[in-house]
């Protein structure tokens, strides 16, 4: 067990953007093929957040439905074969649920799973913007999961901060 604690920097870096606060907002239409998909989000934030004339400040990226989510994550086969594997068998579809059954439940969809799936991943995610564009680490994408498909989903993304003057 290490002993070592986080090290602040001697000097902390302080960045001061001015210009006008700006809120840019879209909503994207995703279509899934399946009942359970993972999709690649990061290039369309990028883009919208790039086309916002936001400089600095965050970004949001909202799921509008029970039965989706969004996450970071690493965007690599081997990887998506296992977040998919670890959903199947962390939240078993097979097992009794009172959301599939019509004695206490309206829902003919049979996806109780898919509304546990959403609920452990979350939907929506808050990311800072820095010189126009989406901080994400080296390895980090920003991924739709989709649990009740195949289906078309909204997704809300809004950026907010300091644009240019």
């Amino acid at each position: 067990m290490s002993s070592a604690s986080p090290k602040a920097l001697d000097q902390p870096t302080v960045e001061i953007a001015t210009g006008t606060y700006r809120v840019a907002s879209t909503l994207i239409k995703v279509q899934t093929e399946g009942r359970e998909e993972l999709q690649n989000l990061t290039g369309l934030v990028r883009d919208f957040v790039k086309s916002s004339g936001i400089r600095a400040g965050s970004v949001i990226v909202s799921s509008l439905h029970t039965t989706s989510g969004v996450f970071i994550n690493e965007w690599q086969d081997a990887l998506i074969h296992d977040v998919k594997a670890y959903f199947a068998q962390a939240i078993n579809k097979d097992v009794y649920y009172r959301h599939n059954d019509p004695a206490w439940s309206d829902c003919d969809r049979h996806n109780a799973d898919s509304h546990l799936r959403s609920l452990i991943l979350g939907t929506s995610l808050a990311l800072p913007v820095a010189d126009g564009d989406v901080v994400l680490g080296e390895w980090q994408s920003i991924i739709m999961a989709e649990f009740d498909g195949p289906r078309e989903r909204s997704i809300r993304i809004q950026a907010m901060g300091i644009g240019e003057k």
